[in-house]
């Protein structure tokens, strides 16, 4: 049987243009030491509001209020299957001057200069969706990404497209 899990996820930039970013406690059964953004799962009634649970995220894991948080605002939604379970993502990317308040037992709280981000050690999903929002930067509309194999070479990859109503266009 498939079940359907749904995570929000927050990039935090700072104005020296720094993202704040989480090294996971080797203790977490998901990506237990590696390099991660902010986030976590959507609680039952945040099913229709990914937005709310990633401001509830932040807020859990740094102490950082929604209002110290400007322009937060959808960029990408991921999916991807894991076993038998789809897996929805939600990522928001806004900035703050504000520094993380709390120490959460998630893992340690850094600012990374952009330009090391991507020396660190993370999860492949993570991973391409900083080198794609790397390359095509922040889009007046949000990405869809699907997670799967590329056919030709049966390596892991992500199929980028612009999340457009095509009714609109």
């Amino acid at each position: 049987m498939i079940t359907l899990r749904m995570m929000s996820t927050a990039l935090i930039w700072n104005q020296r243009d720094e993202l704040l970013m989480m090294k996971r406690a080797l203790t977490r059964t998901l990506s237990p030491g590696l390099w991660a953004a902010i986030g976590g799962h959507l609680e039952p009634h945040e099913i229709s509001q990914p937005r709310v649970a990633c401001l509830r995220e932040i807020w859990e894991e740094t102490g950082i209020e929604h209002d110290e948080i400007q322009d937060l605002r959808l960029q990408y939604v991921l999916l991807r299957l894991n076993g038998q379970e789809i897996r929805q993502q939600f990522f928001y990317v806004g900035s703050t001057d504000v520094n993380p308040r709390i120490v959460t037992s998630e893992g340690d709280l850094h600012w990374i200069p952009r330009a090391s981000i991507l020396d660190r050690p993370m999860p492949f999903i993570f991973r391409s969706l900083l080198e794609h929002y790397f390359t095509v930067g922040a889009t007046p509309h949000p990405w869809i990404g699907s997670a799967g194999l590329d056919l030709n070479t049966e390596a892991p990859t992500i199929h980028w497209n612009p999340l457009l109503d095509p009714l609109q266009i």
